[in-house]
């Protein structure tokens, strides 16, 4: 079979367009051109007899490497026709993502009944057929349709269009037979509906005109998809953000699990909420202490929590001592106002080795376990071989696993081998991720049933002894830590310890790690937060010496050279600007009585007044492993003084290239700093401005544009990105340009111009919140800083006279009421916010619903809800008071839905 290719697209000098075929760049041909705009290709290729389909993108090729690509999870499509059909022409617009590429996500789709396209009998001898992207159709009970000027295509009549078939989600094809048609006609796209064939609405535009195909027999023409468009309203949707863990019902074991989860999604819907976001669920399980309680430190990037397991869904423990002690523990625990992480996980622990030794036989041998080992094998067998070493070893790092701290593959599919004694402690974590999956998928349905969003997070790091960083270490850098540069919530930074990406090695199999990672997200979400989206731009690396983040550099960046530095002004001595700065004034003024305890200890004296620290004391990591055993107050305040001095440098040489520099980031605060003139301080100050907020945009903007097409395309989920911190000004042109939704917090502004942000100018294209797990909730907040909470009540709400000591609940309510308000595609608030604004349901502790403090590494991640689910279902003023809400606030499409469906 013949196909030929046609299309425009204007390219430069050197640069040429080319076809690939099913994903497979090796599968690529390429066009030819007269002018550098009209591309024209042909090829022969066998399309599969079982109707199996051709799908194909357009690229840009610049000496024989991809330099662009066309953007979007849907790709071109191509459908056999009947037997007769010889040779497909073929005209294409080069395609980017569809204008409104939420509706296209799985997020807003979730009734897609796959069709193919009806093929023509074999004695029609030319065809025509048509293609168009149309989303949304199939959940409101239609389909799209074709009507035109011609009697094959209805004469107009609203009663007889074409029906087209949706053969992917939201594409659609029609083909007809060519001789039916009389040239030139003209034609629209409809919405049609499913129960009575007729057209509902028409597509917003004038009518298409149709010219003269000359078409010969055997020959099928496909004419340029295109997007059609209704009158539809933007979708806005609201919703609630809780982690699993917090969630409490009178069934729970001390901790939220995935049938609560499901039970919450019923009162988010029911409520008219149309979005609940978690937190990561993946097996934190390291120490097994209380420390493990930090979701974004997990040991699997597939591995769900066992804790999240609900052992209400499992088969009843047929011990009946043993089923009444747990009972007690379980009714102990659950009443405690904050999770006992410890406690919970060693009783469910206990409780779930006993149904597995009780039901393993069952459950291992079904037909349902063997298919979900069968699609899981490569992930699920290093993870469990890893939970049982970490166990025998009583470490999880698996540089101490003696033999096995080197991964072979090989030797571990030995370990795991049925016929070895150990494989009932490996089976074992077989059966609960299995669980975990089985319960967390029917959870997952019924939130796709009620219309209602799960939207997951995808932590930006994975843990330095993780299953991943075990079995492909080449994919990281372990050398580096990640973390982020210093900001309103931590001064010193934040240094999270996880090892960062080697990109480059990623970028030879495309991202596959990140692709299968999104995929399996892909199961049970339908929307996904993207944890610190800036780390695909540029990753904050702090060297494996220094505790605090100040040491660090941007990690990929363009560094600066000798020359360079000068040619600011700014006069460049290595020996003293990248080491620290120390003389007798800061070690007085800065350690007091301990002044000489420190001189005598920690420095020497080079010269003069001048110090500088001791070799076995010049790191952070080595000042913290003297002071491991001092935990005094005392010690660790010197402990800390210690950092800031190790890190009063000027410049930070770089990581690869030691004659390179980066000027140290937030060191205007600093000794160093202070102690140049006044003309080299501008200078540097001029540099510093270059280089953190201009230098970098072009280099990030391709960075970025390097993986995350590839990444959020691999999925239909919506895409989230937490855009918080120091963000670059390339980044809302990459998030604009992939349609990457930002995050809108008011007292967080993207804007120097504003002290809070203007709820009523977000873009919509945004989830707006009060507040996230890692910031005090809005009660919390407004005690913080009074003098704030006082400009924000009289200037941001328009209030008189004195400002509250508490936030009332009224007042609680107007801001929430100001968000739903908000241009924002989704309007997620935190559990803790939506109950505030009732006296009665609200919290009478206000710190206790923090969950987690960013500038606290040890921070115990233990909130729950104060209520139980069962009590929440029972607030009526209070959920018919949402329901209103969100109703006034057109955030209800549900009402719309039912609508269409009736």
């Amino acid at each position: 079979m013949k196909l030929i290719f046609r299309i425009q697209y204007r390219t430069i000098w050197g640069e040429e367009v080319r076809l690939i075929f099913d994903e497979d760049e090796s599968q690529s041909i390429a066009l030819s051109t007269r002018d550098g705009i009209e591309w024209q290709g042909s090829c022969e290729y066998q399309l599969s007899p079982c109707d199996a389909p051709l799908t194909y993108r357009y690229a840009i090729y610049q000496n024989n490497a991809c330099t662009r690509k066309e953007l979007g999870a849907i790709a071109h499509i191509i459908y056999p026709g009947n037997a007769q059909q010889s040779c497909y022409i073929i005209d294409d617009c080069w395609r980017d993502l569809p204008e409104h590429n939420y509706r296209y996500s799985s997020a807003f789709n979730n009734k897609y009944v796959p069709a193919a396209p009806v093929r023509l009998n074999d004695s029609v001898g030319c065809c025509i057929t048509f293609r168009a992207l149309c989303p949304g159709l199939s959940s409101q009970q239609q389909s799209l349709g074709i009507i035109g000027s011609c009697n094959a295509l209805g004469n107009w009549e609203y009663c007889r269009p074409l029906r087209m078939r949706e053969v992917r989600p939201n594409v659609w094809q029609l083909t007809v037979d060519a001789s039916s048609l009389k040239f030139p006609f003209e034609y629209k796209f409809v919405a049609v509906s499913n129960k009575t064939g007729a057209v509902v609405e028409w597509e917003t535009r004038n009518n298409r005109i149709f010219h003269t195909q000359p078409l010969q027999r055997g020959e099928t023409y496909f004419p340029a998809e295109t997007e059609v468009f209704f009158h539809t309203p933007e979708l806005r949707v609201a919703g609630c953000a809780i982690p699993v863990f917090s969630l409490r019902s009178e069934g729970s074991f001390g901790v939220g699990d995935f049938g609560d989860l499901k039970m919450f999604i019923t009162w988010a819907s029911d409520t008219k909420q149309k979005v609940v976001q978690i937190l990561p669920i993946n097996d934190t399980t390291m120490t097994n202490t209380w420390m493990d309680s930090y979701p974004y430190n997990s040991i699997s990037i597939y591995a769900f929590h066992p804790m999240y397991i609900d052992l209400r869904q499992l088969p009843a423990l047929k011990d009946e001592a043993e089923s009444k002690r747990f009972e007690e523990e379980r009714v102990r625990l659950n009443a405690l106002p904050q999770v006992d992480y410890e406690q919970v996980n060693k009783l469910k622990r206990e409780y779930l080795k006993l149904i597995f030794k009780q039901e393993a036989d069952n459950i291992l041998n079904s037909e349902a376990f063997e298919a979900f080992f069968r699609d899981n094998k490569d992930w699920l067998v290093p993870y469990a071989a890893y939970s049982y070493l970490r166990n025998l070893y009583r470490t999880s790092d698996f540089n101490y696993w003696g033999d096995y701290s080197k991964y072979d593959k090989e030797e571990i599919l030995e370990l795991c081998n049925p016929e070895k004694e150990e494989y009932p402690e490996i089976a074992f974590y077989y059966f609960l991720q299995y669980e975990l999956h089985i319960q967390l998928l029917a959870t997952s349905d019924y939130a796709r049933s009620k219309g209602v969003i799960i939207k997951g997070d995808i932590p930006i790091g994975i843990s330095r002894t993780s299953v991943e960083a075990w079995v492909e270490p080449y994919y990281f850098n372990m050398n580096g830590q990640a973390g982020a540069p210093p900001d309103a919530f931590s001064t010193n930074g934040q240094n999270w310890g996880m090892p960062t990406y080697n990109w480059d090695v990623m970028a030879k199999d495309n991202y596959s790690w990140w692709q299968k990672r999104f995929r399996k997200m892909a199961e049970y979400f339908t929307a996904y937060r993207i944890d610190h989206i800036l780390g695909f731009f540029r990753i904050w690396e702090i060297p494996y010496h220094s505790i605090h983040g100040l040491l660090g550099q941007f990690v990929p960046s363009l560094p600066m050279s000798k020359d360079e530095i000068q040619s600011f002004g700014v006069p460049f001595d290595r020996e003293t600007m990248t080491r620290p700065f120390i003389n007798e004034y800061i070690l007085n003024t800065v350690f007091g009585e301990h002044s000489e305890e420190v001189k005598e200890t920690f420095v020497r004296r080079l010269h003069h007044d001048i110090y500088v620290m001791r070799p076995e004391f010049d790191t952070q990591r080595k000042v913290e492993a003297y002071f491991a055993d001092k935990i005094d107050a005392e010690s660790q305040d010197i402990k800390e003084k210690l950092y800031a001095l190790i890190s009063d440098v000027l410049f930070i040489p770089d990581r690869d290239n030691p004659e390179m520099y980066h000027p140290r980031i937030a060191v205007q605060n600093d000794y160093i700093f202070k102690q140049l003139r006044e003309q080299d301080q501008e200078a540097f100050n001029h540099l510093y401005n270059h280089y953190y907020y201009q230098r970098h945009n072009e280099f990030w903007y391709h960075e970025a544009m390097k993986k995350l097409p590839v990444l959020t395309q691999s999925t239909s989920m919506l895409v989230c990105g937490e855009d918080l911190g120091m963000v670059p000004d390339c980044v809302p042109w990459v998030m604009n340009q992939l349609q990457i939704l930002s995050l809108e917090i008011q007292r967080m502004p993207k804007s120097l111009a504003h002290e809070f942000g203007q709820v009523h100018e977000y873009p919509f294209y945004s989830v707006c919140t009060i507040g996230t797990h890692d910031m005090s909730t809005f009660r919390g907040w407004w005690e913080e800083d009074k003098e704030k909470t006082e400009r924000f009540y009289h200037q941001e709400l328009g209030h008189w006279g004195e400002v509250p000591e508490h936030a009332p609940a009224w007042l609680c309510e107007e801001v929430i009421r100001q968000h739903l308000e908000s241009p924002s595609m989704l309007c997620i608030l935190t559990w803790q916010d939506w109950t505030s604004m009732d006296d009665t349901l609200r919290n009478p502790n206000i710190n206790i619903e923090r969950i987690n403090i960013p500038a606290n590494p040890r921070h115990y991640w233990r909130w729950r809800m104060h209520i139980t689910l069962e009590e929440l279902m029972k607030q009526d003023e209070f959920n018919d008071n949402i329901r209103s809400m969100i109703e006034e606030s057109g955030r209800s499409i549900s009402s719309e839905k039912e609508k269409n469906e009736e």
